[in-house]
């Protein structure tokens, strides 16, 4: 449940923060007096609700190197590890029909991986030390498998572009809903200002179930991509190899293209997830015909 809280708490932050600023530098109040549009407040939500978003995105390489602390393997490394990183990435991106990412190790016990980036020719693969730890190659193969279909399918842009389709309706229905309430002659009366706040916390969690029920859909077939790319069996035992270590990983905005997410208690929590249960997922690829 914490981290529930903290992906609803970030993800609302960044809309409050928006908020805020459209308040300081007076484009709430322009709106108020010059955008009856229904059209223009539109415009003005897409702006904000899909800036931060890509914002976010064009810096999520720069993010995971600095802070989750990723280094990335040199391709000329003499390093066994690392040369056979390199080797097994670079198959499967030929495989994938996409461009080489950079790879990189990050320090954690716990089992994970992610992929992140703007551009699928040009992505970053990261695994931790706990996953080169605890799995055979076969199985590391079938996850480094997992994050290249995650690559190859464009999931990083795809999901940035849902997040920014949530909240740029969450920014434009708040201000419609505090424009129903708060009919003062300027419209901007205190009002109007608590129920935007107010309105943007609450479709912020509706937003959030509508962006996880995605992120859950992409996990399924970046496993079947991963069982494409390192075999059905090998796919299967890396997820079974999570169920017995499973840990979130270390920054959050990471987790949606991460190989695991830690399973909440059940009921409610269960729509915030960014995966689905790994129980789910193995019975999934255990239905795929050989």
């Amino acid at each position: 449940m914490k981290r529930i809280a903290l992906f609803l708490a970030t993800n609302i932050a960044v809309l409050l923060v928006l908020t805020i600023v459209a308040r300081i530098t007076g484009l709430d109040a322009w709106l108020a007096v010059h955008g009856q549009s229904l059209g223009g407040l539109l415009v003005f939500a897409a702006l904000f609700g899909f800036g931060g978003s890509f914002i976010s995105l064009a810096m999520s390489k720069t993010l995971a190197k600095r802070g989750m602390g990723v280094q990335v393997i040199d391709p000329q490394t003499t390093d066994p590890t690392g040369q056979w990183l390199v080797s097994v990435v670079a198959q499967h991106a030929r495989n994938a029909g996409v461009g080489m990412p950079e790879v990189g190790i990050f320090d954690s016990a716990a089992p994970n991986a992610f992929a992140t980036g703007m551009n699928r020719n040009s992505a970053l693969v990261a695994v931790s030390t706990g996953l080169l730890q605890s799995m055979n190659r076969r199985e590391v193969e079938a996850v480094l498998g997992h994050e290249m279909t995650h690559v190859s399918n464009g999931d990083m842009v795809t999901l940035t572009l849902i997040q920014g389709v949530m909240n740029t309706f969450v920014i434009f229905l708040s201000r419609v809903i505090g424009g129903l309430v708060d009919r003062s002659s300027d419209g901007r009366g205190a009002g109007y200002f608590i129920t935007v706040i107010v309105s943007q916390v609450l479709l912020g969690f509706l937003a959030s179930m509508i962006v996880m029920w995605f992120s859950r859909q992409r996990e399924f077939r970046a496993d079947r991509g991963g069982a494409q790319l390192a075999g059905r069996d090998n796919m299967i035992g890396a997820l079974e190899s999570l169920k017995h270590d499973q840990e979130p990983l270390p920054a959050q905005q990471f987790t949606a293209f991460g190989i695991s997410d830690r399973p909440p208690a059940g009921g409610l929590a269960r729509l915030f997830m960014s995966h689905p249960p790994l129980e789910e997922r193995i019975a999934a690829l255990r239905a795929l015909s050989n």
